[in-house]
């Protein structure tokens, strides 16, 4: 049976469910839950139509002009995505991370979460996004071979040799559509369709954040904190705090 964990909030409460399909995060939230590492903690980044963060250990008692977000417990998770099965839809519950250029494995921080709200989109839009996210697939395959030619792409470099570099350029470039057609296009599944053009989300985050729960109760909460006013850095004006304890 699936473990359910009860946030409380200075808003109210929300119930989430964790899935089992990724033990790490599970694991790990239950911990720290269990250790009360969340208990006083804020919801220091609210962003309107998009998604609440906590889970900043840092945020506790902290002055309005401190700048949050970068506390954890001091390591982070692997990876777990089960995509498409687990996607942002509305009420997803997922962990936060360092960006590509320092985390190319997108590993999780240690404690940092979001609940997705995002926006409903039109199937168009979807289409559009798919497209997206197509391109974004070979940059990042592109971007994986050039960091592995890196000693060779520094080498041409300093020799000013354009000629090999522009042939390892073009080889680079074959290797990734090659890649590319093996992975397939990235299409939403209907799941995915369905929920983005009625209950909402931020599809543009899938297979890029690992989504380990979701908001079984209390998404009438989390539209309440999401819209609230908020301070440089996206701070809510008027502290949002929580414990945190498993049901």
């Amino acid at each position: 049976m699936a473990t359910k964990v009860k946030i409380k909030t200075t808003k109210g409460e929300i119930i989430v469910r964790l899935y089992d399909e990724t033990p790490k995060h599970r694991d790990n939230f239950i911990k720290l839950v269990n250790e009360g590492y969340f208990d006083g903690t804020l919801f220091h980044r609210v962003i309107k139509d998009f998604m609440i963060q906590g889970g900043d250990p840092e945020s506790k008692n902290a002055p309005l002009n401190k700048m949050l977000g970068t506390g954890g417990p001091g390591y982070t998770i692997p990876a777990e995505f089960v995509y498409p099965k687990f996607f942002h839809k509305r009420g997803a519950l997922s962990a936060a991370r360092l960006g590509d250029e320092v985390n190319p494995e997108k590993a999780s921080s240690g404690s940092q979460f979001y609940i997705v709200w995002g926006k409903v989109y039109k199937a168009s839009e979807l289409k559009q996004l798919q497209k997206q996210m197509e391109m974004q697939q070979e940059q990042n395959i592109f971007d994986q071979l050039a960091r592995e030619h890196r000693e060779e792409i520094l080498e041409f470099r300093r020799n000013r040799d354009r000629v090999g570099l522009q042939n390892l350029q073009n080889q680079l470039i074959d290797e990734t559509k090659q890649k590319s057609r093996e992975m397939g296009k990235p299409v939403f599944t209907q799941e995915q369709i369905d929920a983005y053009t009625t209950l909402g989300g931020t599809p543009f985050l899938d297979n890029q954040y690992t989504v380990f729960g979701e908001v079984e109760e209390g998404l009438d909460i989390v539209e309440e904190i999401q819209s609230c006013e908020t301070l440089r850095g996206d701070r809510p004006k008027e502290d949002i705090s929580m414990t945190v304890e498993v049901i």
